[in-house]
């Protein structure tokens, strides 16, 4: 089943509408694991098993650990290594485990659609673009993931206000809204934009079952939004990263030259993105420590459920009845 009845499914067996973003070499089956438990989509990148018999072993352990109560998971494929061997591996691995929903990035899904429909699963693909927003809707994907301004990782520039409502007039699948959402208040008002889920990747990367090492998850706690720097000389394309990480590895953020992405990295040779440089979204600096999964989604749905109720009309400000009464009738 896809489409919109899909989307629906989906989200009504998730507790709160909130993805766990893919983290290069930092999700792993037990955080996976942890997210679905709790009751949000848990996600890992295909590539972070180091080979493809590892991916089996990996999905394998997934599927025997949730029980039907538990909440979806995807794998995240990297489009752009298509002509890889290991990509056909991964690919044919997909079809024959079924996850119930791939995320791919970078490149065009259209083939990966194909083949993750044929055996019913869903498929959102990144975008960072008005124009790669078009040309996944047209490869017939079920939802866009949408990366703004202050998105951990391969990041956007665009601002949620413009791009989220724009993407909702032409689409009607599933929308993810990423870009620094840390809280619950933030998964609400991605609601409130015209999301369907908000897509959080830094604050699951600070959680006691990420495989992030100790220094990376004290960087995401010690860090502020001011240390966030974009460059394309770590990955050869505009991604975020922590300034303190930058300094670990003796390169001064300062002296970086502008973007000029698409280029190549411009690193020395022992060094590598995202193994050895980590990254970390705007929304770092609301970050305050790394718990385990099942307390960080506690604390998500009591600062979720205070938003939604804070908008109600009962906890209305007088100022807030008074718009509410000028308002259109079906506001009232």
């Amino acid at each position: 089943m896809t489409g919109p009845s899909a989307i629906a499914a989906l989200g009504a067996r998730l507790r709160l509408p909130v993805v766990a973003a893919p983290l290069f070499l930092v999700s792993g089956p037990e955080l996976v694991i942890a997210c679905c438990r709790a009751g949000i989509l848990g996600t890992f990148p295909a590539a972070n098993a180091r080979s493809t018999e590892e991916l089996i072993s990996w999905v394998e352990q997934i599927d025997a650990a949730l029980g039907a109560e538990a909440a979806p998971y995807a794998i995240n494929v990297i489009v752009r290594d298509a002509a890889h061997r290991r990509f056909a591996q991964d690919l044919a691995v997909i079809e024959r485990l079924r996850p119930p929903v791939v995320i791919t990035s970078v490149g065009a899904p259209g083939d990966v659609v194909r083949r993750v429909h044929d055996y019913g699963g869903l498929v959102f693909h990144d975008v960072a673009t008005l124009r790669h927003a078009h040309k996944a809707i047209e490869a017939n994907v079920d939802g866009v993931i949408l990366l703004t301004a202050g998105a951990g990782g391969h990041t956007g520039s665009l601002n949620p206000f413009g791009f989220v409502p724009e993407v909702c007039r032409i689409f009607d699948g599933a929308i993810l809204l990423a870009g620094a959402i840390s809280t619950g208040d933030g998964i609400r008002a991605a609601e409130t934009l015209g999301a369907d889920f908000a897509y959080m990747g830094t604050r699951f990367a600070a959680t006691a079952e990420s495989l992030a090492s100790a220094r990376y998850k004290q960087l995401l706690v010690e860090q502020g939004m001011a240390d966030v720097i974009i460059t394309d000389r770590v990955s050869g394309l505009p991604a975020t990263f922590l300034r303190g990480s930058l300094r670990d590895v003796g390169l001064a953020p300062e002296t970086l030259p502008p973007l000029i992405a698409p280029r190549t990295p411009d690193l020395p040779d022992d060094l590598k993105a995202w193994r050895d440089i980590w990254s970390g979204g705007h929304g770092v600096g609301l970050i305050d420590d790394a718990p385990p999964v099942a307390v960080l989604v506690d604390r998500l749905m009591t600062e979720y459920t205070a938003a939604m109720l804070a908008a109600n009309r009962s906890g209305c400000t007088d100022l807030d009845r008074r718009r509410l009464s000028d308002a259109p009738g079906r506001w009232r």
